[in-house]
């Protein structure tokens, strides 16, 4: 008995270390998408509001935050095709990192960048 219960904490600790890495993208497309329309809330509009006074600036955050949905998609779309095999397998440690590094620099820049775009327009004008 106490032999089966050892190898049944054994099998749940190793099953815990293994990185699915289906799950992990999910969970980092989230998070992203997240901080992302976090950004374009309290980065974006208020520049855009800076600039005119009209519904013009939430409007564009609407279209800001749905143009970035299939970007994500694409994203977590080449890791949910995986097998339960690949999902699992280290080899993909690489590509994961770099997808990663893309979907944060991504989430992060485009905000930023916009930002920076409306105050140098309206500078300009």
């Amino acid at each position: 008995m106490r032999e089966l219960s050892h190898q049944h904490e054994v099998a749940d600790r190793q099953s815990e270390s293994v990185k699915d890495w289906r799950k992990r993208m999910s969970d980092h497309v989230a998070y992203a998408l997240l901080v992302y329309t976090a950004l374009q809330i309290f980065m974006t509009v208020k520049a855009l509001n800076q600039g005119m006074a009209s519904i013009l600036p939430y409007i564009a955050l609407v279209i800001l935050v749905a143009a970035i949905i299939p970007a994500c998609r694409w994203f977590e779309r080449r890791w949910t095709v995986m097998s339960d095999e690949e999902a699992v397998d280290p080899a993909f440690a690489g590509a994961f990192r770099r997808d990663t590094i893309m979907l944060w620099v991504m989430a992060i820049g485009l905000p930023l960048a916009l930002t920076g775009l409306c105050k140098a327009i309206f500078a300009l004008v």
